[in-house]
């Protein structure tokens, strides 16, 4: 992976630097505001490509394409994906004050000025163990797999110790993935037998802890969770997958938020083709993106988030121009604050 690091005016323009030295593959790893003025941008070139979903997030933009409106087809992007009214007129207007005539960069920029972009160190050690919680059935486990595959690929020592000992088949499962990778898989039943397996982690770069499904809004789940993250120091880390519905999301979120999590990691992007429910909880709940997998394959098809890639997933090199039959940008915004008014295509 190559590193550069750009400085320019606006996020516009360092955007646009981004991709005429790196590329159109280049991703976006860190952003801030310059205490002199200005933006400066670190972006970086990936060797290889994460199959069909990472292809959507790197397709190249076409050089000679005709004239369009980015802010029509910013707006016409955050209406199909079911975006909330109040929360898609303030992309649109973010997006609009930009100079720019590429619509995924504009929904990037407006994204960044909206959403915090804090993705886990990728193969560098963590100071405080990660804590996947979350819902049943988000994809905790097959993500402590991934998480854990990943350090390994950079040489890294990992520990994984499991809390999911009531679900039929938790512990049997990521123990078939540490196997085959020859990690020890913990097994931990309270508190104070977690507090005994970070001791025994100390000095592991990684570690990372899996936990049983829990209900956010049953009180025991939640302090049944409580009291294991009273053990030590560990982060705890959201799990939710893409594709739910964005007020009961939302609310699950603001539970989690309640017990010290403060990132999110989107799973199953692969099976999901709107993604107006993940900017909703992220700003409801006000939670940092973090990483997201596209694929169920353990070593493969996880990824840090970023305002391009996301702006990329939400706009398609193919769905660059507004559809014909679109209402007009303003319009739309009305339009998506009523559910039964929204079009799905």
């Amino acid at each position: 992976m190559r590193l550069k690091s750009f400085h320019a005016r606006t996020m516009a323009e360092a955007m646009r630097d981004v991709r005429a030295a790196l590329g159109d593959d280049a991703i976006i790893v860190a952003t801030r505001e310059e205490e002199g003025g200005g933006v400066r941008v670190t972006a970086a070139v990936e060797d290889d490509a994460l199959a069909a979903v990472h292809a959507r997030m790197t397709q190249p933009v076409e050089p000679d394409e005709p004239e369009i409106d980015v802010e029509e087809v910013v707006a016409d992007a955050l209406h199909r994906h079911g975006v909330p009214a109040a929360l898609a007129e303030q992309l649109i207007d973010a997006a609009a004050g930009l100079d720019t005539d590429d619509p995924r960069l504009a929904l990037g920029a407006a994204l960044d000025s909206v959403y915090t972009f804090n993705p886990l160190p990728d193969g560098r050690r963590m100071d405080r163990p990660l804590m996947l919680v979350g819902p049943p059935g988000a994809g905790k486990t097959l993500l402590a797999a991934k998480l854990a595959a990943r350090a390994m690929f950079k040489n890294r020592s990992v520990g994984v110790i499991t809390t999911d000992t009531v679900r039929a088949g938790g512990v049997a499962q990521l123990s078939a993935f540490t196997r085959l990778m020859n990690i020890k898989l913990v097994t931990v039943e309270d508190p104070d037998a977690l507090a005994g397996a970070f001791a025994v982690n100390n000095g592991t770069d990684l570690v990372i802890v899996d936990t049983a499904g829990r209900n956010p809004f049953d009180d025991g789940d939640m302090d049944e969770l409580k009291a294991l993250l009273s053990a030590g120091e560990a982060e705890p880390v959201l799990v939710l997958p893409a594709g739910i519905d964005a007020l009961e999301a939302t609310d699950m979120a603001q539970s989690f938020r309640s017990v010290g999590v403060r990132r999110m990691i989107v799973t199953r992007v692969d099976m999901a083709r709107r993604y107006g429910s993940l900017l909703c909880i992220a700003h409801r709940a006000r939670l940092s993106f973090c990483d997201i997998s596209v694929s169920a394959k353990v070593a493969e098809g996880l990824t840090a988030l970023n305002p391009v890639a996301l702006a990329r997933l939400m706009i398609p090199a193919e769905e660059k121009a507004p559809r014909e039959t679109a209402p007009p940008a303003r319009a739309k915004k009305k339009s998506v604050s009523s559910p039964s008014s929204r079009t799905i295509p």
